[in-house]
C-alpha cells in the first residue's frame, strides 16, 4: 500500500509523559511545556488529565494547567477524563477535546480501573453523550492491545472489538497501545488488519511503547497499512510501570526523523521538537529518551 501523504502526531509528552514522574513538575513548566510544542508544529497536545489526584497527584493541577494556557490557533489540546465528574470539570476549564480510556485485557482492567472491560465502556457512555450535546470531539484508548503484564499475549480479535465499540458510541478516532511495549511489526500488522475490518484506518491511531526498542518499526509497518496518526512523547518522557526500568513512550524526535526521511510531511519543525526535547529532560535532570533528539542536538542541529 502507499504511504500516507501526511501523517498527524499527537504529542501525549504533558500527560502521558508526565504522569509517573515521581517529582511533581510545577504548572508553569508544563504550560510553558506544551506552548513549546504547539509553537514547534504539534497540531495536538494532550495537555493534562481530569483524574483524582490521590491516584495521580502529578495531574492534580489540570484546571490550572487549561486556565494558564495561551492556546494556539489550529492546535487541539485534548485532556483525558475517566468519568462524568472529569468531564465536567474539563468542561469548566475550558477543554474542547476529550479522551477516555479502556482496555483489551480484563485483568489490567480490572487491577488499573477496578472494573470490567464492559463495565468500563459503560462508564463512558455518559460522558460520550454529554460531549456529543456539547459538539465536543471525544478521541478514544485501548490500552494493552498485544500484550498485557498479567495475561500474556492479547488476541487481536478483542482489541477490535473494544476498537469496535468505542467508534461506535461516538469516538471518531480510537488510539490502540502497547502499554508494555512487546509489539513487533508483525503482530502489529496483524492487530491493524483485525481492527481495520471493524473500524475505519483513517479512525484508528498507534501508541507504541519502546519497550523492546520496535516503536519506530511498528509506526513503519502501520504507515504500510495506511495508518496515518500516532501518538508519541517529547525526549521519550514515560516510564513504563509495568515493565521496571523500561523505557516508555517512543520520542517524538524519532517519529518526526524516520517521517522525514520518508517524505512524509508532519508541519513540525525538527529544529525546534530538538530543542523543546533537550530543554524538558534538563528541567527533569536527565538525559533526553530521544536517539535522535541526542544526535541532533550533538551536531547542533
Amino acid at each position: 500500500m502507499t504511504l500516507p501523504e501526511r501523517v498527524r502526531i499527537v504529542e501525549v509528552g504533558p500527560r502521558d509523559g508526565l504522569q509517573n514522574e515521581k517529582q511533581l513538575v510545577p504548572t508553569a513548566t508544563k504550560v510553558e511545556l506544551i506552548e513549546r510544542l504547539a509553537a514547534a508544529g504539534l497540531s495536538a497536545v494532550e495537555a493534562t488529565a481530569f483524574v483524582s489526584p490521590r491516584w495521580v497527584p502529578q495531574m492534580g493541577d489540570a484546571a490550572a494547567v487549561m486556565h494558564s494556557l495561551t492556546r494556539r490557533a489550529g492546535v487541539d489540546y485534548p485532556v483525558l477524563v475517566p468519568n462524568l465528574k472529569g468531564f465536567d470539570a474539563a468542561v469548566e476549564a475550558g477543554a474542547t477535546e476529550v479522551a477516555v480510556f479502556a482496555a483489551a485485557s480484563e485483568t489490567f482492567s480490572h487491577k488499573n480501573i477496578n472494573c470490567s472491560v464492559a463495565e468500563s465502556l459503560k462508564r463512558f457512555e455518559p460522558v460520550i453523550c454529554a460531549a456529543t450535546a456539547l459538539d465536543l470531539k471525544v478521541r478514544g484508548y485501548v490500552s494493552c492491545v498485544v500484550g498485557c503484564p498479567y495475561e500474556g499475549a492479547v488476541a487481536p480479535e478483542k482489541v477490535a472489538a473494544v476498537a469496535r465499540t468505542l467508534a461506535t458510541m461516538g469516538c471518531y478516532e480510537v488510539s490502540l497501545g502497547d502499554t508494555i511495549g512487546v509489539g513487533n511489526p508483525a503482530c502489529v500488522s496483524r492487530l491493524i488488519e483485525a481492527c481495520a475490518r471493524e473500524v475505519p484506518i483513517k479512525r484508528l491511531a498507534g501508541h507504541y511503547h519502546d519497550t523492546y526498542g520496535m516503536a519506530v518499526a511498528n509506526i513503519h509497518a502501520s504507515l504500510q497499512l495506511g495508518m496515518a496518526t500516532f501518538d508519541s512523547s517529547v525526549a521519550g518522557l514515560g516510564g513504563c510501570p509495568y515493565a521496571p526500568g523500561a523505557s516508555g513512550n517512543v520520542a517524538t524526535e524519532d517519529v518526526a526523523w524516520l517521517l522525514a526521511g520518508l517524505g512524509i510531511p508532519t508541519g513540525i519543525d525538527l529544529d525546534a521538537l530538538v530543542a523543546v526535547g533537550t530543554w524538558i529532560a534538563e528541567v527533569l535532570g536527565r538525559p533526553s529518551g530521544s536517539r535522535a533528539g541526542r544526535a541532533l542536538a550533538a551536531r547542533g542541529v
